[in-house]
């Protein structure tokens, strides 16, 4: 799967820096001098980082090859992306990258299947999006240890113990 780490936006200057909308927590890494990155459209990739720098809070990035203004218009909305399979798991048995999330089934704590998770939000609270069969609307879930008791990777499940009314 593939995951967004950045979505590159207007050229900055004219020596083929352009901005960088961040969508990872770790930029450092992901843009680091020399990183390949994928891209979305693929055509338009991969580009190499030649150059990282912070202008503020904006990320500013050249690629290699990309030295004009007007070469480097020609990625304005290209999305740099990364395989999840190079995302490191976390060391905390609690903490979950929504990749690792996304495609786990959904049962109640009796056993009865919810639906499948479909997404991840962060909305001041992380919520699961669980698309639910039969016509009914997709459920959002709190994803907090007293509503999700259990999350099991390996066995492809996510338990809910939702209150009344909740689904």
């Amino acid at each position: 799967m593939q995951l967004v780490v950045g979505r590159i936006g207007r050229p900055h200057g004219v020596r083929g820096e352009v901005t960088v909308e961040v969508r990872t927590d770790e930029p450092e890494l992901r843009f680091a001098p020399g990183t390949a990155l994928a891209t979305d459209p693929a055509a338009r990739g991969p580009l190499v980082v030649e150059s990282r720098r912070w202008n503020k809070s904006v990320l500013l990035l050249r690629f290699e090859g990309f030295t004009a203004r007007e070469t480097a218009e020609e990625l304005r909305g290209t999305m740099l992306v990364i395989d999840s399979a190079d995302v490191t798991p976390s060391d905390d048995p609690d903490e979950f990258h929504d990749h690792q999330l996304v495609g786990l089934a959904v049962v109640t704590v009796g056993g009865t299947p919810v639906g499948e998770v479909t997404d991840v939000l962060h909305h001041g609270q992380d919520l699961l999006v669980v698309r639910r069969g039969g016509g009914q609307d997709d459920a959002l879930i709190p994803f907090v240890k007293a509503l999700v008791p259990e999350v099991d990777l390996a066995g492809g499940k996510l338990v809910v113990d939702p209150p009344e009314g909740l689904l």
